[in-house]
Parts: structure tokens; sequence; C-alpha cells
């Protein structure tokens, strides 16, 4: 160990000899680095250690590289792996063919351990680069920086489809999906066009990519906070070995094109773990392929992100505390019904609780939760399991969806005998819940006796905020919203607009809205005697539940959404 860094440690940041050596002798017993010890033992941040290595060896430390306008022609010559093992990155300005302002870019090279001499010395000449500077960087703000690259050095999609153009014969080429996409250098284009696309959207936040074929074309399309958009059209010849490329990643049969399939693919992405369902159905011009991506690395939302407001927060905190009981989500697909249930489970997650959810399928692995898998071909279905469940001894049940009479009467003598039991079911609004339990032919006097609250919900796009723009709308526009102009004469109202933050949309995210009816005396005494949903809502508005318009009109006056967006989501 250097003298001199050691003192740098112990004067700057008052690292004591003994944990020094300490750290010395990990580092040579484990073979990390020395400030990989550091900083697992809380003794240093990473950023600490690095301004202590810059100054020790006289190397400017960026913790934030400026990626803006990057060259990434180094990634046709220099292998990921070996970047990511040595942990570095070349970087130098992209320049034009008519700039004539400089004659050389800046190149520069950032490390995190200056002492890989070697890996230095191979990098800059495979670069050919006779002139550099070294710089220390963060390993994430390394890593981004060659996820980055690799992916913004890879042909575009339109490149790859002329390249099959100019290549009749395309091979598929059956092997298994690589760990990470960006590690994938094969050079088939049909590979490469499927990591281009699965990439892509990834990047993007899609939600989900459709392939669909017509009678002379077909074309990609992915959904990006609720709304598709048009990603590619390929020539209608290499639709047969786009959709085989998806089949054989799947593991699915390729032979078998008359047949619906559902199949699964796991993918890295950088740091990303994106896990894909695959769903092919046969028409008449070809299979229609859907891929729904589920980000595996993405946190989960907690209940204040959900976009409930205060009022309507601590009435649903209050509500999942209940010792038992049945709480309904209610919703169309895709609405979040599934997220805001994995909230609230993980808002309740204590050692002292025991937690089993059976769901179809599951999306989210939550530690410390048993969750079964609905599985139709061995004959487990959300009644089965649940009858399996109620014998584990739980405190609380999650059942993915109350489809059956069976599964509804034994959520109820579940939530009758003690649990509390969440569940969740296709309608339109809050009181039409009750109804559907009607329908299925569950007693009004059980429903009366267990449903403690019903949340409707739906998800709204939120306006970009760095390109919405304020206007003035008409008075059409504003009654549309149910509301009197006089109503709205001091409201501020926002459009959207688009930027390159937005990808041009004007929108960048989505957040809830909900309607929250709690199951007071005069609504059981009611579903007693009515079951009409439509008396059941006025009887709740009594009660000063907010409707789902309501709340998307306080969304709009908070600047968060538009008059466009609300209206597309709550006409009901």
């Amino acid at each position: 160990m250097p003298n001199k860094l050691s003192r740098i440690l112990t004067e700057k940041y008052g690292l004591s000899e003994e944990a020094i050596h300490q750290a010395l002798a990990s580092k040579n017993v484990k073979g990390d680095s020395m400030g990989d010890v550091l900083v697992r033992k809380n003794l240093l941040s990473e950023l600490q250690y690095l301004e202590a290595l810059g100054l020790f060896y006289h190397i400017p430390f960026q913790p934030n590289l400026v990626l803006e306008n990057l060259d990434t022609t180094f990634t046709q010559k220099v292998p990921i792996q070996f970047l990511r093992k040595y942990q570095m990155v070349p970087l130098a300005m992209a320049l034009t063919p008519d700039d004539k302002t400089q004659l050389l870019p800046e190149r520069k090279i950032a490390v995190t351990e200056p002492i890989h001499f070697h890996a230095l010395d191979d990098l800059v000449q495979i670069m050919r680069w006779d002139d550099y500077t070294l710089t220390l960087s963060t390993k994430t703000a390394i890593a981004s920086a060659i996820n980055m690259a690799f992916d913004l050095g890879r042909d575009s999609a339109e490149e790859l489809v002329q390249n099959m153009e100019e290549n009749e014969g395309i091979v598929i080429d059956e092997f298994q999906s690589t760990a990470d996409l960006l590690d994938d250098t094969s050079d088939a284009p049909i590979i490469k066009l499927v990591n281009h696309i699965i990439s892509q959207s990834t990047k993007a936040r899609a939600s989900d990519i459709h392939i669909e074929p017509y009678q002379d074309s077909f074309k990609v399309r992915y959904r990006v906070d609720g709304i598709l958009y048009d990603l590619l059209a390929p020539p209608k010849r290499i639709q047969a070995a786009l959709t085989s490329r998806i089949k054989v990643m799947a593991k699915m049969n390729i032979a078998e094109k008359r047949l619906p399939q559902d199949g699964r693919i796991d993918v890295k992405i950088g740091n990303q773990e994106i896990d894909i369902r695959v769903s092919t159905i046969p028409t008449s011009f070809g299979e229609r392929v859907v891929l729904r991506l589920l980000n595996k690395s993405s946190s989960l939302i907690g209940l204040p992100e959900l976009g409930l407001s205060p009022e309507r927060l601590s009435i649903l905190e209050k509500l999942v505390k209940s010792p038992n009981g049945i709480i309904l989500v209610t919703g169309p697909t895709g609405s979040g019904k599934t997220t805001s249930l994995y909230a609230i489970l993980s808002s309740l997650n204590k050692p002292d609780i025991n937690i089993i959810t059976i769901e179809d399928p599951v999306e989210y692995r939550l530690r410390g939760i048993s969750q079964i898998q609905v599985n139709p071909k061995i004959d487990l279905t959300f009644a089965k399991g649940l009858r399996s469940i109620v014998r584990q001894d739980p405190d609380i049940i999650l059942v993915g969806e109350i489809r059956d009479r069976e599964t509804a009467e034994i959520a109820v003598q579940s939530a009758l005998t003690g649990h509390l039991v969440f569940s969740t079911l296709h309608t339109n609004d809050s009181a039409s819940a009750i109804t559907r339990l009607v329908d299925i032919d569950v007693e009004p006097f059980l429903i009366a006796s267990s449903v403690l609250g019903v949340v409707a919900q739906r998800l709204i796009r939120t306006l970009c905020q760095f390109c919405k723009e304020p206007f003035t709308p008409d008075d059409f526009a504003i009654e549309s919203l149910g509301l009197a102009p006089d109503q709205a004469k001091d409201a501020v109202f926002y459009r959207p607009k688009g930027c390159p933050q937005c990808v041009h949309t004007g929108y960048k995210g989505r957040i809830g809205i909900f309607e929250i009816m709690v199951m007071e005396s005069n609504l059981k005494s009611l579903i007693l005697r009515n079951f009409d949903a439509n008396r059941i809502k006025q009887e709740a508005l009594k009660n000063k539940m907010v409707t789902l318009r309501e709340d998307g009109l306080e969304k709009i006056f908070k600047g968060i959404t538009s008059m466009e967006e609300v209206i597309r989501v709550t006409h009901l």
C-alpha cells in the first residue's frame, strides 16, 4: 500500500491505520480492489475513495460523464465484455464531416481503477490513439456509458431491414437467447433486428410489442403509457423469419402455426432484467405475436406514489389495516390494479404477518410473501388454490381475480372467518362491483357483511414537465368535463406540446385516478334491498365519495394531466 495514499485517506477522511491494513488484508485474500473493501465496510463512499485516488495519481475525478454527441465507433472494435471486466470506456466527441473548428476531438478514457495498465495499453492500441487523457469515474457512470454506446452503436431498425432486403437468403439460427442482448454479436440480420426491437422498446418504457400481419404488409408497434405507436413496417417477406426467431427465443414450437401458443423469454439489457411473455395466434395473413414486457429491475411503487390525494390515501390506509373483510380493486385490463395491490401488500408486509397470494400470472416476486401461480393444466384454479390457502393459517390473502361463484364464496367465507382478503373485478366503477358479485350468485347479506370497500381506478398519462404549455380552453371543452364555465375561470389548464424528453408525445409516465367506495351502514342496508348500481352510486355520493372524473379534474387543476386525457379515460 503506497504511503502517500494511506496518508491521503487518513488525513482527508479520518481513516485509521488499522482500518487501512484490514482493508489491504481483505484485498489480498479475496482479490477485490481496496476501494471495494472500504466501500463495502462503509468506511468510505465510492466518491470519497475516487477523489483520494485522483489526488494520489494526479488524475481528474469526474462523477458524471458527458455523453452528448458520443462517438460510438469503438463498439465495432472493442468487445463489451472487455470494457465491463476492466470498468473502462473510451470517450470522444463525434465530429461531422463539415466540422472545421476542431481537427481532432478530445480523447478521454474513463476508468475506476488506474492499475489495469495492460488492459489500458490494449485498449489504446485497438483504438489507435496516440494522445489521450485519463479520468476517474464511478462504476455506475462507466457502466451507463458502455451500455448507451453499444445501444447507440447498433444499426437502426431501418438499416437492419435494408440489410435483409439486400440478402434474400435469411437463415434462422436456433440458439438460446444470450444473457445480455447487448453482448450478442451475431451477424444474422434477423437476430439483430429482434434484439433491436426489444432493446428499443425497453428504452422507450414500452409495456407491449405487437407484430401484426396484414395481406401485403406487416407492422411492428409498441405500447407506451397505454397508447400504441408505430415502430417499424418491414417488408412482408421477413414476417415469417421474424416470428420464427421470437418463437425460438420463447422455446415455442416453430412448426406449429395453426394453433395459439404461449411462451416466455428472460433477457438482460445492460443492468435491466426483462421478463417477456410471448403470445401467438393464427390469423388469415400469418401469425400475430404480442410480447408483454415486464422490467423486473424496476422497483415496486409504494402506496404514496400511486397518485392518491392525501384524503383518499388516509381512507385507503384505514381500510387496509382492518383485521378482516374483503377489499376489491376494480377496473378494465391494464388499469394498474395489480400494481396497486402489490403496493398495498408491500405496506402490510411485516415479519409477524402471514401473507399468501394466488395470481395469474405472478408478475413481481415479493420477499417474505408466499405467491402461488394458477395452472389450469393441472387443475390449479383460483378456487382450488384459495381452498388450500385458508388451511395455511394466513392473515392476509390476495386472490388475483374473482371470476366465478365458487371463488367468490370461498373469498367471502375467508373474510367472515377472520382473514383480510384482497381481490380484483373487471367493472367500470366501484358500485358495479356489488352488482357483479350478485350476478355470480353471491348472497346480498354476505356481500354486506364481508365487503369493506371497493377501489375503482384508471391510469392517465401525465404531462411532460419539460414541454407542457398553458392554454385557455373554450366553453365547449370545459362543459365536456361536466363543469360550468364560471367554475373553471380561475383554473390554469395545460396541454401537451412534445419535446425530445417525451419522444414528442407531450406525455411522460402515468398516474392513477381513484374512486373509493367505503361500505358505510347506509350502503349495507341499501344492498340488502336493492342491487341497482346507479342507486348504490347515488348513495355513495351522499357519503362524499369522490368519483373517477372528479379525481381526474383535481389532477387537471394541479397541472398533472390534460383535459383530453381525463375525458379519454373517464367517459363512462
